[in-house]
């Protein structure tokens, strides 16, 4: 990349009113003391700090957020939904639905944080910046139409695409990639009859919400095959993840052709994540970053958005951040995770055979084409991992053999 003293063409939309969104405590149960919500302030706020003190943020380009209007936010939410978050809003809060509490004043801060990606969508379409990454809270993905969940109030993804489609500069076709460890159901439902929108989410399968991301929606009457879900087993790390944006994410969105990309950026896939059990690096987070930059500026002048999501271990979710933010500008500080000489000794980081017997199941299902690709050596990943699974059978039955007093022993 080029050095950080060069300028870059990627906009960043942080305000600090976003920080102030405050869903309360987690008051756990009888057995267990309070403690703060999953969803704070915390983890989005290192991220800019970060930024700040690497000195990259000094050449991202700002993006001033403005406030979502009531037309724009009831594109996709119901009007009686808005209205419910408005009046509680001017009270004492309320939640939206399921899991997405917000106090006093919660309504006007999901507004921002909607109209930041409102902002950074139309600097990208009017070419006052090639793309961007928006540092918003709350975040969106599981805001469904008449409620919230998840820590979403409104859906800031779902609401920005439906708004590139009436700036006028032909983004009618849009494509978006959703890498949170959890499924983005709101996104899902918003264009889920929608034959001009290709929705990819790659998550945890069975994690949050619990029922739904299956493999098998794939869209409605109107839109068969518009979505595409990658439900992912746990414990799968840089080889999965490489393997499905090789066997997935990139041959879908090589045959849809969007003219507008919309990320969904969400670091609960790290290794460190205390709502996942995935195995992601903030290299692994670069690499999605830099192979969908790519295939934007192959497929759709270079517009794409990152809009920030989840992502909950507040020692490491900034350096993912980072890392992703260093892949849309092309620029490269001088900070080193120090936790990669962890996670990437971590076993079962290559591609699995369950994993990719998954994946394949999946790009099947939707007749991608199998493109082959330097990074994921498929053959020798899965006879890695067969190896390893025959060695673990083999412990296994050595310990069965064992009796009790004996097993302790050896354990």
């Amino acid at each position: 990349g080029q050095s950080i003293l060069e300028m870059s063409r990627t906009g960043y939309v942080f305000e600090e009113r976003c920080m102030w969104h405050e869903p309360g405590v987690i008051n756990g149960s009888e057995w267990m003391e309070p403690t703060e919500f999953w969803e704070n302030s915390h983890t989005k706020r290192r991220i800019h700090n970060l930024l700040s003190v690497s000195g990259l943020v000094e050449q991202l380009v700002p993006i001033k957020a403005r406030v979502a209007s009531e037309q724009e936010v009831t594109r996709f939410h119901t009007q009686r939904y808005h209205d419910q978050i408005q009046h509680d809003s001017l009270r004492n809060g309320g939640d939206g639905g399921e899991l997405a509490p917000f106090s006093r004043g919660g309504y006007g801060i999901a507004c921002l944080s909607a109209g930041g990606v409102l902002a950074a969508t139309e600097a990208v379409l009017e070419g006052k910046v090639e793309n961007a990454y928006c540092l918003v809270r709350p975040p969106g993905h599981h805001a469904e139409a008449d409620r919230g969940r998840g820590f979403c109030i409104f859906n800031n993804v779902a609401i920005a695409a439906l708004h590139a489609r009436t700036l006028g500069h032909a983004a009618q076709r849009i494509a978006i990639v959703d890498y949170d460890v959890h499924h983005g159901n709101g996104t899902q439902e918003a264009f889920w009859n929608d034959p001009d929108c290709l929705f990819i989410s790659l998550h945890q399968d069975c994690n949050y919400p619990q029922d739904s991301g299956l493999y098998t929606e794939i869209g409605g009457e109107n839109a068969i095959g518009s979505t595409i879900n990658v439900p992912l087993p746990p414990g799968s790390g840089t080889g999965c993840y490489a393997y499905a944006f090789q066997r997935i994410v990139i041959p879908a969105l090589e045959r849809f052709k969007p003219d507008m990309i919309f990320v969904s950026s969400g670091f609960d896939a790290s290794y460190a994540d205390p709502l996942a059990s995935m195995m992601l690096s903030s290299e692994a987070f670069r690499d999605m970053a830099t192979q969908l930059v790519s295939a934007a500026r192959r497929l759709c002048q270079g517009r794409i958005v990152f809009a920030h999501e989840g992502g909950y271990s507040k020692d490491y979710v900034p350096f993912c951040g980072l890392a992703v933010i260093e892949a849309l500008s092309g620029l490269r500080s001088p900070v080193e995770d120090d936790n990669l000489c962890e996670v990437n000794l971590w076993g079962y980081q290559s591609l699995q055979a369950h994993q990719a017997a998954l994946i394949n199941k999946v790009a099947d299902y939707h007749h991608l084409p199998f493109v082959s690709s330097d990074s994921v050596d498929t053959d020798k990943a899965i006879e890695q991992s067969v190896q390893e699974l025959q060695v673990a059978q083999q412990m296994q039955a050595l310990l069965e053999s064992i009796t009790d007093p004996e097993r302790r022993k050896v354990v």
